[in-house]
């Protein structure tokens, strides 16, 4: 059985695993498993791309006739809604607000799929396993952790993924340098636009996971999962077969586990050293580049430790007279 799998309930009626349980009739199915097969009939005759519908590829040809062309910059889309949508980048226009906290969003989907956060809708159900979801994308991708599906490969070390966004992730993290992205509170500098704004978290006191059982919030969706578990009963435990200590997170589970074993999976490419965790292996590796992630905010300089910084911004801001400065954490 594969991950497009389904079964025949009666003559003319199937109902499809993958897409939570859908009915189709018969017809119908022969349509819509074409999502789930490799083979795309309809290639593009300018770029080449392939679609499993006509209608995809009829969309896909607007871009290359220039229908849908936005004026501010040029951008080509596949149709006049999804022009119009586009259009709200430049005019900063968000027309759908959550009632509960207040955010705003340029799409109605968006906004749909914001709105189950605070209701707690999960209509996308595993039919593997109990875990259900808020969207359908989310549950394809945790389909492929029974299937053990990584259609996504790096070009530069072979190691396969899931999500495409995860090899892309990877490849930044793993196989450059760069740092393009920099902290305005304390210099700070990260390799993605993710990993930024997840550190202004610190600075900001920003709580963006709020519980819906009670008016408590927290900065971080692991501290959530913990929240609903201890206080509300909510969620399971992930418990360790060895000294049955509980973990809420399968990765901090798994890192426990590496420990009992004595198993450091993750080896220095530079030494022979070896470490329990990729945060630990990634503190090391320090040592052997020259990379220099935290910043000053007040001069050009950066430094490869974040104690260094530190120091060196106290005496960046006397020697500047800066008095009201925000304070480096």
């Amino acid at each position: 059985m594969t991950c497009y799998s389904y079964v025949l309930l009666s003559l003319n009626v199937c109902l499809c695993f993958t897409h939570t349980g859908s009915c189709f009739a018969e017809k119908s199915w022969k349509v819509h498993r074409r999502k789930h097969h490799s083979v795309k009939q309809y290639c593009c005759s300018q770029c080449g791309k392939s679609f499993s519908f006509q209608r995809g590829l009829c969309k896909h040809m607007n871009i290359h006739t220039s229908k849908y062309k936005c004026t501010e910059c040029g951008k080509c889309c596949h149709s006049r809604t999804e022009l119009a949508v586009h259009r709200r980048s430049h005019s900063g226009e968000k027309p759908f607000e959550c009632t509960v906290c207040s955010k705003r969003f340029t799409q109605l989907s968006a906004f749909i799929r914001h709105s189950r956060i605070h209701g707690g809708d999960k209509p996308y159900k595993c039919h593997m396993c109990d875990k259900a979801f808020g969207r359908s994308g989310h549950l394809n991708v945790h389909i492929r952790i029974h299937t053990g599906d990584k259609p996504y490969k790096c070009s530069l070390c072979n190691k396969s993924f899931s999500q495409s966004g995860e090899m892309q992730s990877h490849k930044r993290r793993v196989h450059s340098n760069r740092r393009p992205y920099q902290c305005r509170f304390c210099g700070k500098m990260f390799k993605t636009n993710r990993d930024v704004k997840q550190h202004v978290r610190i600075h900001t006191d920003t709580k963006p996971y709020s519980c819906r059982h009670c008016s408590d919030r927290f900065m971080w969706s692991h501290q959530l999962k913990r929240h609903l578990l201890e206080s509300h009963n909510e969620g399971t435990w992930l418990t360790c077969n060895i000294c049955q200590k509980k973990f809420v997170t399968s990765c901090n589970l798994q890192k426990h586990i590496f420990q009992h074993k004595s198993v450091k999976p993750y080896v220095c490419s530079e030494c022979p050293k070896r470490f329990y965790t990729a945060g630990n292996l990634k503190s090391h590796q320090r040592v052997h580049v020259n990379v220099k992630s935290f910043g000053c905010i007040l001069c050009d300089k950066s430094f490869k430790y974040k104690g260094n910084v530190v120091q060196h911004f106290n005496r960046c801001a006397s020697k500047l007279s800066v008095s009201d400065m925000l304070p480096i954490c």
